[in-house]
């Protein structure tokens, strides 16, 4: 079985250590980008299997982001689920057609059930 690749794009470093230490130990392998553009750059380089993607960044916020994926032919199909901890922000999240999304602070179990919704084994 090849392991699922995950892209984490998150400005927040300790986020990042946590969920790439997190989901390795699930078997999955993770890269990792502090903002929307450098994010960018390693889903058109790398072709993850899924983004988790945090909105509120510096340089390119994940509602940009997320319009430039959807822009992308052979990056379009990616599943992307959304971490924030905005809960006021899910009427926009459903305007944009992001329908995956958990609210931080979420747990480990929830997470995990969401990738493998969307990435069956």
């Amino acid at each position: 079985m090849d392991k699922k690749k995950i892209l984490i794009i998150d400005d927040e470093v300790e986020m990042l250590q946590v969920l790439k230490l997190r989901l390795e130990a699930d078997n999955y392998i993770t890269l990792i980008a502090p903002n929307g553009d450098e994010g960018l750059e390693k889903a058109k380089n790398e072709k993850p299997d899924l983004i988790l993607l945090d909105i509120m960044m510096p340089k390119k916020d994940g509602f940009t982001f997320v319009k430039e994926i959807k822009a992308d032919d052979n990056l379009r199909n990616i599943p992307i689920i959304i971490l924030t901890g905005k809960t006021e922000m899910k009427d926009l999240f459903a305007i944009e057609g992001i329908k995956d999304y958990l609210l931080k602070p979420f747990d480990d179990v929830q997470l995990l059930k969401k990738i493998k919704q969307l990435l069956p084994a």
